[in-house]
């Protein structure tokens, strides 16, 4: 009893958090399980990242590193232990379905029908664990595009979402970072949080299923609306909005400013700080609907009234009326720039020499707030740990069977 207490505490992470005593058995890969089961980690969740001897992809992905590291890898795999496990060795799957077992949650990301052979499909798993919650993320979901290769890219382009990114004279492009994975991570941890709140209630598990496919339509929102209510086809744009103007980069005397003006209220603001009053009267630009069709028109005249400063002084002076307004910038300057309105957006994640810097979560709460207790896993770090967990957690049981037989 001693043994499983102690070991339950190194596990456990008791009382930190709102998922604290929650165990995930992490059988995702690359980015949208990572990512999901990262911010089930953050909010206190003991997550087991299950590895094979080659390792998660991403470990490779590189430049750029740290110290021999994977930034990738490092980015979205903060706060869990790594088991290594070969599904080929008999030893180890037996680990792996012990794992699954015990586990509350479980995300895995591969093909469709992928486990099935090693015992870790859905149905093998809630046959021994009926309150599981499994999680699967497909690329293209369970039916006709189950043999689709699940890759952000592919989703992007299959999606319309290229179509969507550049302007109108460039080819289309892929977003700067893979947003489908991300969206589609997101989307997993929602499904799955409430699955567990379901849970909670009923004492029932489930299977939550995602994929990236259906992640980047609903993603799309308005574009994939105005395909689906209205029957238009959106086109690339560049910068510009379909329904808003000025809404986009805009040239001043020295560097271009982004304005995002969304109402009347706001275009009568900038016009009083551009000194542009006849804009204002100009039947054209009055109303919103009107801007949007008359964009041509009135983006010169705004260009000429924004060449009086640069880019750098007009965010300070419309920001100061309140006019939505912000400078382009690189990576580098975005996290700055959070820093200085105190967002602190850098945390670190474990303790003393072994930590390490990443972005924090942007969920605020206000009494189980996030935690960074541990630094990204070296593979296998902790496997250890975890078979000893698992063998004295089975003892447990068996001793616990064995005395309710008899009594």
């Amino acid at each position: 009893m001693e043994e499983r207490s102690k070991l339950d505490d190194l596990l456990m992470r008791s009382g930190r958090g709102p998922l604290s005593g929650i165990v995930v058995a992490d059988f995702g890969r690359v980015l949208a399980g990572p990512y999901c089961t990262m911010f089930l980690a953050d909010m206190g969740a003991t997550v087991i990242k299950v590895e094979s001897p080659a390792g998660d992809e991403t470990r490779a992905w590189m430049p750029p590193a740290h110290e021999g590291e994977s930034t990738y890898y490092l980015s979205i795999n903060r706060n869990k232990l790594s088991v290594k496990l070969d599904f080929g060795d008999p030893a180890d799957l037996q680990v792996a379905r012990k794992l699954a077992a015990r586990a509350d949650i479980v995300v895995e990301n591969f093909k469709p029908g992928g486990l099935e052979k090693f015992g870790l499909d859905y149905a093998s798993v809630v046959a021994g664990n009926p309150s599981v919650i499994y999680a699967s993320i497909t690329g293209f979901g369970t039916s006709g595009g189950a043999n689709l290769p699940g890759y952000d890219l592919l989703v992007q382009a299959a999606s319309g979402l290229m179509s969507l990114t550049g302007s109108p004279e460039t080819e289309p492009f892929r977003a700067g970072v893979a947003v489908v994975d991300v969206f589609t991570g997101m989307h997993a941890c929602i499904g799955v949080l409430a699955a567990l709140a379901h849970r909670r209630a009923t004492g029932e598990g489930q299977r939550v299923e995602v994929n990236l496919m259906s992640s980047a339509l609903s993603g799309l929102v308005n574009q994939t609306g105005a395909y689906a209510i209205a029957g238009v086809v959106p086109t690339r744009m560049g910068n510009e909005h379909p329904s808003i103007y000025p809404y986009e980069p805009i040239a001043t005397g020295q560097g271009e400013i982004v304005l995002a003006i969304g109402n009347d209220r706001q275009f009568r603001a900038l016009c009083q700080e551009l000194g542009t009053p006849e804009l204002l009267t100009d039947p054209r630009f009055a109303l919103a609907p009107d801007r949007s069709l008359n964009r041509l028109e009135l983006r010169p005249l705004l260009e000429t009234a924004l060449a009086g400063a640069t880019a750098a002084e007009w965010f300070e002076r419309l920001t100061e009326a309140g006019i939505p307004c912000a400078p382009i910038q690189d990576v580098a300057a975005g996290v700055q720039f959070a820093e200085r309105i105190g967002l602190n957006p850098i945390i670190r994640a474990g303790s003393g020499s072994e930590s390490l810097p990443g972005i924090r979560n942007p969920i605020t709460f206000s009494q189980t707030p996030a935690t960074y207790d541990k630094a990204p896993p070296a593979l296998g770090a902790d496997s250890d740990l975890v078979r000893n967990w698992l063998v004295v957690r089975e003892d447990a049981r068996t001793t616990q069977r064995a005395a309710r037989e008899t009594a």
